[in-house]
């Protein structure tokens, strides 16, 4: 698509279905089976009413399935004012698309509530949200193999212990129960590092973009991750653990963060947990002590910087702002966070954009280990850990012997220490991102006319979802 032909901004859905017809055009496969691939196979729009401050309320909310290839299908459910039919059939494809890409059993799928989570307090939040999973679970659009809802925007773990009981409620008998939904707290059924999955995620996504000294010359850019300068957009649970983990374990510098309220800037770098601290205390980042507050944030994602990671909400880098945007790399973070006018104008400045549908599979991934963890009614680690660490101190005791020398206590301890739950999950989450960048990698370096990563997941995605079609006959 020509720059000149860009008369509007588009919109979400827009640009989902506009980059899917960019990578489809390089696949070989019929018409109808990209027609089939690419529309949203249903969606379920409910109005239900609670009483609440002493009159009835009724709220919308909606529950797209996009593809059944595989069951069950998942994704997440937000609770926000901008949730429409458009958004959550938007969203269903990406989810598609990411569990293809990231090798995730599912189909995809997504939901959401037309509300503003700050309107009600926790008592009332509770009683909506047991009402709408009743009207999901009526039409099996929960269900352990069927529809697995996740958080999302305005959800978190207390949501999906919410949902998880009002299931288990409704069916008593079903032994699988907790796994109707992933993303709970550890003491119902949840898995440790879900919270903090998508933030790793793209964390493990930039150690392997890095792995890749092609790639970051192609950023204009070289080494590693050490003193690069990064602006993230939205200090959520995504944005804040990419920050903190990106700062504190690779030794980036977070120059920039992005809220809803304004921005902070510090080009000496910026201590994400103090400002996520300051954030939760006062409810965004004015009246910061350190740093230059900017009163409109968006403007830092126009920030001279290396590495910038749009975490926040959709189309924040549109056709107005792209022209400005100084990143040398973007990661998205958030879903669909650069449209696809942006994309055109940004792709055209030279700008490597790491996409959504890879960079932020990390929250799947794990849903996905939280799911078999629920089926398997087992927590991972518990079988083998004390055997690991027998084998290694076994091992440790001759290799002793054989030296005549010590090991340290301190080492002893480190290596000696078998693998828990936590550990299990981050190998696992990092295996998946680094074997996803490498499969889309192949496809942008080898098949020809794919220029940019989007392209190459999309396509690495629609061709594995085709073959499934084509199993089940079509």
């Amino acid at each position: 698509m020509a720059l000149d032909e860009l008369e509007r901004e588009t919109t979400f859905r827009e640009s989902v279905d506009i980059m899917f017809d960019r990578a489809a055009a390089h696949l070989d496969i019929s018409e109808g089976l990209k027609h089939k691939i690419k529309v949203c196979n249903s969606v379920y729009a409910v109005r239900f009413g609670v009483r609440l401050r002493g009159d009835i309320h009724t709220f919308t909310g909606y529950r797209a399935v996009h593809s059944e290839h595989k069951e069950p299908v998942k994704g997440g459910i937000r609770y926000a004012l901008s949730v429409d039919q458009d958004e959550v059939e938007a969203l269903a494809a990406l989810m598609t698309y990411k569990c293809a890409l990231v090798q995730v059993p599912f189909g995809g799928s997504k939901g959401g509530l037309n509300i503003n989570p700050k309107d009600w307090d926790e008592e009332e939040l509770e009683r909506i949200t047991r009402r709408f999973t009743s009207e999901l679970a009526k039409r099996d659009l929960i269900h352990p193999s069927q529809n697995v809802p996740a958080p999302d925007m305005g959800t978190g773990e207390r949501e999906m212990a919410w949902m998880a009981d009002q299931y288990r409620r409704l069916h008593p008998t079903d032994i699988d129960s907790l796994a109707c939904v992933t993303g709970k707290p550890l003491s119902a059924g949840g898995i440790a590092g879900r919270v903090e999955a998508t933030g790793r995620g793209v964390q493990f996504a930039l150690h392997e973009f890095f792995r890749h000294d092609e790639d970051v010359r192609e950023a204009r850019m070289q080494g590693d991750l050490e003193g690069k300068r990064v602006i993230v957009q939205g200090l959520g649970n995504v944005g804040y653990h990419a920050a903190k983990f990106l700062s504190e374990e690779d030794g980036a510098l977070i120059i920039g963060v992005a809220e809803r309220d304004g921005g902070i800037y510090d080009e000496k770098g910026i201590d994400v947990e103090a400002l996520r601290q300051f954030i939760n205390k006062t409810g965004g980042v004015r009246g910061y002590p350190h740093g230059t507050c900017i009163t409109d944030g968006t403007k830092l994602l126009e920030e001279d910087c290396d590495i910038l990671i749009p975490a926040a909400v959709e189309g924040s880098i549109w056709r107005g702002n792209a022209p400005n945007v100084q990143a040398k790399l973007i990661i998205e973070a958030a879903n669909g966070p650069i449209t696809a006018n942006a994309d055109t104008i940004l792709r055209e400045k030279g700008v490597v954009i790491i996409p959504d549908m890879y960079a932020n599979a990390g929250g799947v991934t794990v849903s996905y280990f939280e799911w078999v963890k629920n089926l398997s009614h087992i927590r991972f680690g518990r079988m083998q850990r004390r055997e690991d660490e027998k084998q290694k101190m076994l091992l440790l005791q001759e290799l002793e012997k054989m030296t005549g020398q010590k090991f340290s206590p301190e080492f002893v301890a480190k290596f000696g220490r078998g693998a828990d739950e936590i550990d299990l999950v981050r190998s696992g989450l990092d295996d998946t991102m680094r074997l996803a960048y490498q499969t889309m990698r192949e496809a942008w370096r080898s098949v020809d006319a794919i220029e940019d990563m989007r392209t190459a997941a999309y396509y690495v995605s629609l061709k594995d979802i085709a073959e499934s079609y084509r199993s089940l006959g079509l």
